[in-house]
């Protein structure tokens, strides 16, 4: 059985798949020589730069009965390279922490989320609780949001849009921009959802890891863009996990540059940096991510927003979920922002507490705290102690720490600013380990 799909832009698919030996031959062929190389599963792939083709011979999914048949399995539907995705991992809610640790919710401190621990204003709680029409869908435009996020940013409405949280955004992007084999550029260590939608999105992620201190390294960027021809670069400023920001030269460098820049500002009220958001009017390929999850405390109603230039956007609007962000999210985003006063007092609480935890981190003789203009402080662990350890050990106590598996980060926790109580209960953990 012989299948072919033709795409009008710059791939070509070419399938061949034999019924009797379960096995399916894949040919891409590219015009711009850019192609998808990856290991799709029990895959065996290659790649031909001169040829411009991308081959791979994967297995089929189809179980075989005793009469020798061919059975479908429902793995057999999909998409080969998802069936090898390793899924996200998320961050565990308080009643999920509850029952493992066998604590009431109120007993755990949880620092592993960057989370906003004063919550949203009180505005927040009197929408959510008079909300009249949650039987009716949403504005598919969030409309009222918009507005209320162009008169607080300063930037007209047109140029924004809403999602149900960053994340979506994130991938919405993806899926506006990249074919599959087109690539991405991933700055490690960085918040990994980046890498995570690449893979969702069938696209390469090339790495160009950050410095010794957590910077860009700009040179690197440069030659990967003018070699490997990739689509977008994602930049995180303050940057996750370690709290740096970037400086304007280095943005400026890289705006330069013929690649789409997404810049991540999840942070940015920690950093008393002003955001970036208003670039999108004179710079065509940049697009700037805020959230309400960090500076207003509405991690769990997901809300998220982007600046788009106006050539850009007109094709998020075509391809985005029509009701993407529900009722309860957008009046809860609506009522934080008529409260400016308890978000600039929150901000400044949590930037303040950061100062005496990174100060008193540093007392610790086992951990060596990195500077931070987030709500979180990225923390070397030394003195030869294990860093998945000593998160696990805090977990024993009740609280919760954030430690990576990926090789970068093996080494490293990361500490949610939290209320200064919280800061003490970690600061009397920390001294029963030493």
């Amino acid at each position: 059985m012989f299948g072919k799909l033709a795409d009008k832009s710059k791939c070509r698919l070419m399938a061949v798949i034999d019924v009797y030996n379960g096995s399916s031959l894949c040919m891409i062929k590219c015009n711009n020589g850019v192609c998808f190389s990856s290991s799709l599963g029990k895959t065996s792939c290659s790649f031909s730069r001169s040829q411009r083709t991308f081959s791979c011979m994967a297995s089929s999914s189809a179980a075989v009965t005793e009469e020798g048949k061919q059975q479908l399995t429902g793995d057999s539907f999909i998409r080969p390279h998802l069936r090898e995705l390793s899924p996200y991992q998320p961050i565990l809610p308080f009643e999920v922490l509850s029952t493992r640790l066998g604590r009431k919710p109120e007993d755990i401190v949880k620092l592993d989320a960057n989370e906003n621990p004063y919550g949203p204003p009180p505005e927040v709680f009197e929408a959510l609780g008079s909300l009249k029409f949650p039987y009716i869908y949403p504005d598919p435009e969030s409309r009222r949001l918009r507005a209320a996020l162009a008169e607080d940013s300063g930037l007209e409405s047109e140029y924004i849009l809403v999602g149900c949280g960053a994340d979506e955004l994130i991938d919405l992007i993806m899926r506006c921009v990249l074919e599959p084999g087109d690539s991405i550029v991933d700055c490690p260590p960085t918040f990994t959802m980046y890498a995570f939608d690449a893979a969702v999105n069938c696209a390469r992620v090339l790495k160009v890891p950050r410095k010794v201190d957590f910077s860009l390294d700009v040179q690197r960027i440069t030659e990967v863009v003018e070699h490997e021809k990739p689509k977008i670069i994602f930049l995180t400023s303050p940057n996750n996990p370690d709290g740096s920001v970037i400086n304007e030269d280095d943005l400026l460098k890289i705006l330069n540059l013929p690649i789409l820049v997404v810049l991540d500002e999840a942070y940015i009220e920690f950093s008393g940096l002003d955001s970036k958001m208003g670039w999108v009017k004179k710079h065509e390929n940049l697009i700037v991510l805020r959230t309400f999850s960090k500076r207003a405390g509405l991690a769990g109603l997901r809300v998220g927003y982007g600046a788009f230039p106006l050539s850009i956007i007109e094709y998020l609007w075509r391809a985005k979920q029509p009701y993407n962000v529900s009722v309860a999210a957008e009046i809860s985003a609506c009522a934080a922002l008529e409260n400016p006063t308890y978000l600039e007092k929150v901000k400044v609480a949590l930037v303040q507490e950061r100062e005496r935890l990174f100060n008193l981190l540093k007392g610790v003789p086992f951990l060596n705290p990195y500077p931070s203009y987030s709500n979180f402080i990225l923390c070397e662990v030394t003195e030869g102690r294990d860093a998945k350890q000593l998160k696990e050990d805090l977990a024993k106590m009740g609280v919760m720490i954030r430690h990576y598996s990926n090789k970068e980060l093996k080494c490293y926790v990361r500490v949610s600013v939290g209320k200064p109580d919280q800061t003490d209960i970690l600061m009397d953990c920390l001294a029963r380990l030493s």
